[in-house]
């Protein structure tokens, strides 16, 4: 994931405005990425990539609301802008530069945490089943001696596998733990794209 260099990838049928688009994203220090061919666009953007796409609305063919229906059906996550041809350059200039660079933003932030959700359930995989029985039970808040007596294992292998739990899920604090466990939790429950 290259996240040091964001691409908007512009569709737009119209070269005149495909280039002067491509000039004024340039000037903030985007990247662009013009694409004349709604088609061409669909076969050879990169979807791993960070960055936004700004989509032409009005367009022979395949339309920008088309392009953008088929960029849903496969799951894809870049923020979508969809242009008119309507309204003035200056308003146009102002919201499109403000909405690219949160969209960006936005973007950079929401592949971050699915890569931390990624490297949490990685780490989390890695435990054993009596680990995941005894992160349960601190979540719960018992204690070592508790957890112990629940799981007829003395305080001191209760101690260890806490130890090992740390360790394994790189947390360093019980606060910390009880987070991580949680998001976790709320990851599995969340429907996958």
């Amino acid at each position: 994931m290259n996240t040091l260099s964001p691409t908007i990838h512009l569709i737009d049928d119209d070269d005149a405005v495909r280039e002067s688009l491509a000039l004024l994203i340039g000037t903030v220090g985007l990247r662009v990425m013009p694409w004349a061919e709604p088609q061409a666009f669909l076969d050879g953007f990169d979807r791993e990539g960070i960055g936004a796409i700004v989509l032409d609305v009005r367009m022979p063919g395949i339309s920008g609301l088309s392009v953008l229906d088929t960029l849903v059906a496969q799951g894809v996550d870049q923020p979508v802008i969809m242009l008119t041809g309507h309204g003035t350059v200056e308003l146009c200039r102002e919201l499109l530069i403000d909405t690219l660079q949160q969209a960006v933003r936005q973007h950079v932030r929401s592949r971050e945490r699915h890569q931390a959700d990624r490297h949490a359930r990685d780490r989390y995989a890695q435990l054993s089943a009596r680990e995941r029985e005894v992160l349960g039970l601190i979540v719960e808040g018992l204690t070592n001696k508790d957890i112990g007596r629940a799981l007829t294992l003395s305080p001191r292998t209760v101690e260890t596998h806490r130890a090992n739990l740390f360790a394994k899920l790189q947390v360093e604090s019980l606060a910390h733990l009880i987070r991580h466990y949680a998001a976790l939790v709320e990851a599995d429950d969340s429907p996958t794209p």
